[in-house]
């Protein structure tokens, strides 16, 4: 207590404003954490997900080809609507 009143007024400010200080770095620090810890889990997401991914991208250019080669296949006319159908006019 004899040491608290031989203080001056500037001595106990500055130790309450490093006190704020510290307390406000470990909150940053905690908070960083957690950021890291979240970042960590969606990378771990993303990368169970990427052999999902590639085998959807194959089933896509399957499909992709297969249309295309059907639709280089279909010398008909086509349908109304599709943009395959032509009107031919007589003259």
């Amino acid at each position: 207590m004899l040491q608290e009143e031989d203080q001056t007024f500037f001595e106990r400010e500055r130790d309450k404003l490093s006190g704020e200080i510290t307390a406000g770095f470990e909150e940053l620090l905690s908070s960083s954490n957690n950021l890291n810890r979240k970042l960590e889990e969606v990378l771990g997401m993303t990368r169970e997900y990427e052999t999902i991914a590639a085998l959807w991208k194959s089933f896509h250019e399957l499909m992709r080809g297969q249309q295309a080669s059907d639709a280089a296949e279909d010398k008909g006319p086509g349908l109304p609507g599709t943009g395959g159908y032509t009107v031919s006019q007589k003259t």
